[in-house]
């Protein structure tokens, strides 16, 4: 799913929310649904800019660090197994 708008997008929609625009005119004049507003909202309240940029990156990272300890557990499961057969 390709993501249309930036971190940046986002906590300035947030910012114009709070300043007073209406959750329906909002979506309508940027063409987001009500629905990614509040998912929005939820992961991105309160954040400035650096802040979503931040948390886009440890998430990233996280990813990667998962990925890394599946492919580990993996690989040890598998030396275990041939370790097994051999004696």
């Amino acid at each position: 799913m390709k993501k249309r708008f930036t971190e940046a997008q986002i906590v300035g929609f947030l910012r114009e929310a709070d300043a007073g625009v209406a959750v329906k005119d909002l979506c309508r004049k940027h063409g987001f649904s009500a629905g990614s507003y509040y998912l929005w909202r939820s992961k991105f309240g309160g954040m400035s800019v650096s802040d979503a940029k931040r948390l886009k990156e440890l998430e990233l990272e996280n990813a990667r660090l998962k990925k890394l300890l599946a492919d580990s557990l993996l690989e040890n499961e598998v030396t275990r197994e041939a370790l097994r057969r051999k004696w």
